[in-house]
């Protein structure tokens, strides 16, 4: 799955609430249950890279990725914004 593939999912799931949905259940919660888990996870990225593996690194990256994107579904951005973003700042400086 591609993390474009997962935005589309978490912008249906915010346009098309789902009872049981986890995401469905973030974004009803608002703004600032979102931005806990955004913390939570990137705490718990800092954990495993220190002591845990790189296995247990790569899943709370991708905890710390999926929390993200639900968060820029939550304030109608995408990830195309961070696309623009990064490339704007790899562009060459004038001399």
């Amino acid at each position: 799955m591609t993390l474009d593939e997962l935005y589309q999912i978490i912008c249906d799931r915010r346009d098309h609430p789902v009872e049981s949905s986890y995401t469905n259940r973030l974004l009803t919660q608002g703004e600032d249950e979102i931005l806990k888990k955004v913390g939570e996870e990137a705490m718990e990225i800092i954990l495993a890279a220190k002591a845990q593996g790189n296995q247990r690194l790569v899943e709370e990256i991708s905890d710390l990725t999926y929390h993200v994107l639900v968060l820029l579904a939550a304030k109608g951005l995408s990830p195309e914004d961070i696309r623009a973003e990064l490339q704007k700042r790899h562009q060459p400086r004038p001399a």
